[in-house]
């Protein structure tokens, strides 16, 4: 079994994908994130239905590493409830799954 995760967060701007990039690059609490640009979300807040146009961010990590990620996406977020999902890993090419494990602690 994998100890790995994708994980996806939207963000407003391309400044904060980057500042959130960054940080977690820097604090090697990921070893990849490809940032998405020009999506539309469309979503229920505050009792009605918002659109806006966002990017994704897709992160690569540990599994063990998801609540560090979390709170430091939290803490670089402008959103009041960021969007912070992972979904497991099941299988891979072995030496990028290495690669991971060797890129974050």
């Amino acid at each position: 079994m994998y100890n790995f995760v994708v994980v996806f967060v939207t963000v407003k701007s391309k400044r904060e994908a980057e500042k959130i990039t960054a940080s977690l690059l820097n604090k090697k609490l990921a070893a990849c994130v490809n940032i998405v640009p020009r999506i539309e979300s469309v979503y229920w807040w505050k009792g009605k239905v918002e659109r806006a146009k966002e990017l994704l961010l897709i992160i690569k990590t540990k599994k063990s590493l998801f609540k560090k990620l979390t709170r430091e996406i939290i803490k670089n977020h402008s959103y009041e409830v960021p969007e912070v999902i992972s979904l497991p890993i099941t299988g891979g090419n072995d030496r990028y799954l290495k690669w991971i494990e060797e890129s974050v602690r």
